[in-house]
């Protein structure tokens, strides 16, 4: 019998969570030489050449002042310690993102933006810089700013981090300069988030989606998600309504764990959202899902039309797509 998705509620030590910054299962074997450019968009191939150069490239140690602080020479302005992945859906950003990860000889870690602003939830600011100091390369995949919180914390994050060395690549749909636009009050931070985008030289990927390349344009529904559920392997079984309700209860940096172990997860009637918090608790799952390789198997609207006008017109827009991109992707997947 289908186990029941609402049922879990998963518990996640903060040595749990540092020890889950790697890259996903279905990148665990990414390089650049496995990426596969689109010939029809010269920027892939690029952009991939550029990243690699920028892991082999081995940076100068830096200069120290008496406090231990890295010290500018009279000719240094502002050199840039990350490179930063921008473009559209499956054009192959993690990809890369995982090739630079593995490509990386020294310390790193890997992780989507909302499991390092997590660890500081759990560790603390202090604790999560401890803990990360000394890594040659920090990996952040879907790059966003929600809120003003999350602004300080990585704008903070990165800063110190920086000075002592470590070096970053990360992915977004949206350039940095334009992170928390729309969102928030985003000219208020203007300062903090212009000081973040200027450690990273941007690099845009052009390209389509391959997600959608060869299927249909639309998420996969069924008339009865019992019998059409995989007849092997750990699969759930949930209205989509009490799924999104249960989300409320579970802190998104549990996502991970609410997912572990699961071939697929069953939903039932699943309807257009209301309410913009649960969508976005919703595309958080998704993503998890999606990193995981979960296969959905749903009834009623399509997932990947649940999102209102009024909701896409807004600022998590681009949140919104990325999420129909993948449902499409894990309502299709076959066993």
């Amino acid at each position: 019998m289908p186990q029941h998705l609402v049922d879990r509620d998963p518990s996640v030590s903060p040595q749990q969570m540092a020890a889950a910054l790697v890259p996903p299962p279905q990148f665990t074997d990414a390089s650049f030489a496995s990426y596969r450019p689109d010939p029809d968009y010269p920027s892939q191939a690029a952009v991939r050449d550029a990243v690699e150069s920028f892991v082999a490239t081995r940076p100068e140690p830096a200069k120290r002042g008496l406090f231990g602080r890295r010290r500018a020479a009279a000719t240094d302005t502002a050199p840039k310690s990350g490179v930063y992945l921008d473009g559209g859906f499956g054009v192959g950003k993690t990809h890369l993102l995982a090739a630079a990860y593995h490509a990386e000889p020294g310390r790193k870690t890997f992780g989507t933006f909302i499991e390092y602003t997590a660890l500081v939830g759990a560790l603390g600011f202090q604790g999560t810089v401890d803990l990360l100091r000394g890594t040659s390369l920090v990996c952040i995949d879907e790059f966003e700013l929600d809120d003003p919180g999350d602004t300080m914390v990585m704008t903070r994050l990165i800063k110190e981090l920086t000075e002592s060395g470590t070096r970053f690549a990360a992915t977004s749909n949206t350039p940095p300069g334009a992170l928390g636009e729309g969102r928030f009050a985003a000219q208020d931070f203007l300062r903090e988030i212009q000081a973040m985008s200027d450690r990273f030289e941007t690099m845009r990927i052009d390209g389509l989606d391959y997600r959608r390349r060869a299927v249909d344009e639309s998420a996969a529904v069924v008339s009865d998600v019992s019998s059409s559920l995989p007849s092997s392997g750990e699969v759930t079984l949930d209205d989509f309504r009490a799924v999104v309700a249960h989300l409320a209860s579970v802190h998104p940096s549990k996502y991970v764990a609410l997912v572990d172990g699961l071939d697929a997860v069953g939903l039932t009637d699943v309807a257009a959202f209301t309410d913009q918090t649960d969508a976005l608790r919703w595309v958080a799952l998704v993503d998890r899902l999606y990193d995981a390789q979960v296969r959905i198997v749903a009834s009623g609207t399509p997932l990947d039309a649940v999102y209102p006008s009024s909701m896409l017109d807004g600022g998590y827009r681009k949140k919104y797509l990325r999420a129909a991109s993948r449902v499409v992707a894990l309502t299709r997947a076959v066993d």
